[in-house]
């Protein structure tokens, strides 16, 4: 039996599709996603002081997916750019609809639902093709006319919907945007549950040393199991080593792959420096059954953090600008 070394915290945590993608088009929509994935991930650890992080990058390109929907002129072309495709391609759409419908509806006992929703203040008219291609996007987005006032909007400040994975999704008691109250509000949510295709039980768990990035060793409650697994030794480009492990869950359509340093005194902050999506593909095949005892710390994170800070920083700068913003695709009114 192998021992996965307990070091140092997880550099990310994935939840992945079983299966993997075919043909041409598939394999680039699948590195769009991972180069997507890989530069949000990054930009969120230049800016977000947290020694945690969890961010679900479907729904951050879903919901700026949908935006591309109604924007046009710059703030279009920064969208298409960040994202590397425009969701109007007949192709593209139904590609997304397709991986999202595929992952939602699965029999398997895994469940992910993803929803976009587009909430429209009472008054605000849409235009007529904006609403038609979004009827197109209803496996994943829903238009709602919210009876909330002028005085009561829905807020998407520092803490907003599509960036806080724990908020209570309540209106706030104020919210100003741009120096006017809020017109449309867009939300995204995740749900996920999963039962282990293996499951740790409860009885193999005890208080085990785990040592933090800083090196500091703290006891907490450790999850173990003997198990065969898949599991992969990889270098980075300055040749640093490192190791993934894949979890599946029941039905094996989605799994949790972990990836830590090999050697303890590796910083996580330059293997997340050196992460790309090429190096992402590279797990899938990389990957080799193998027997071991896995220790897994028991856990739980939440965090909140702006996606108004965050997505400038890869380009997306015109949307949150009032004066270069153009939306003028969703409606004819001054949203």
């Amino acid at each position: 039996m192998r021992l996965l070394p307990v070091a140092s915290l997880f550099i990310c945590l994935w939840l992945v599709e079983g299966s993997r993608c075919d043909g041409s088009f598939q394999g680039s929509m699948a590195e769009l996603h991972g180069r997507f994935a890989v530069r949000l991930y990054q930009t969120l650890t230049e800016t977000e002081n947290n020694s945690n992080l969890m961010v679900s990058p479907a729904s951050v390109s879903s919901s700026l997916g949908l935006l591309q929907l109604g924007a046009r002129g710059n703030t279009l072309a920064q969208l298409e750019a960040t994202l590397g495709y425009n969701v109007k391609d007949v192709q593209v759409h139904d590609f997304l609809l397709h991986s999202h419908r595929d992952a939602s509806n699965s029999s398997q006992d895994p469940m992910l639902h993803q929803s976009c929703t587009l909430f429209v203040q009472s008054g605000v008219q849409l235009l007529t093709d904006f609403t038609r291609r979004a009827a197109a996007w209803t496996d994943f987005s829903q238009l709602n006319h919210t009876g909330h006032t002028a005085e009561e909007p829905w807020s998407l400040q520092a803490g907003s919907s599509s960036g806080d994975l724990s908020g209570s999704g309540e209106p706030q008691a104020e919210a100003p945007w741009w120096g006017q109250r809020l017109q449309m509000a867009l939300v995204n949510t995740v749900a996920f549950r999963g039962v282990w295709q293996k499951q740790f039980l409860f009885s193999s768990t005890q208080n085990l040393p785990f040592i933090l990035s800083d090196g500091t060793a703290v006891k907490v409650p450790m999850m173990h199991q003997a198990s065969e697994v898949s599991f992969g030794q990889f270098r980075t480009a300055w040749d640093q080593r490192y190791t993934v492990l894949e979890l599946p869950y029941l039905g094996r359509s989605l799994s949790l792959q972990v990836v830590l340093p090999s050697e303890r005194k590796t910083p996580l902050s330059s293997l997340e420096a050196q992460l790309s999506a090429r190096q992402l593909a590279s797990w899938d095949t990389g990957l080799r059954r193998t027997k071991m005892d896995v220790l897994l710390p028991r856990f739980r994170m939440q965090n909140r953090f702006n996606l108004r800070s965050v997505l400038p920083a890869m380009g997306i700068r015109d949307a949150f600008d009032p004066t270069a913003a153009d939306f003028t695709g969703i409606s004819g009114q001054n949203i």
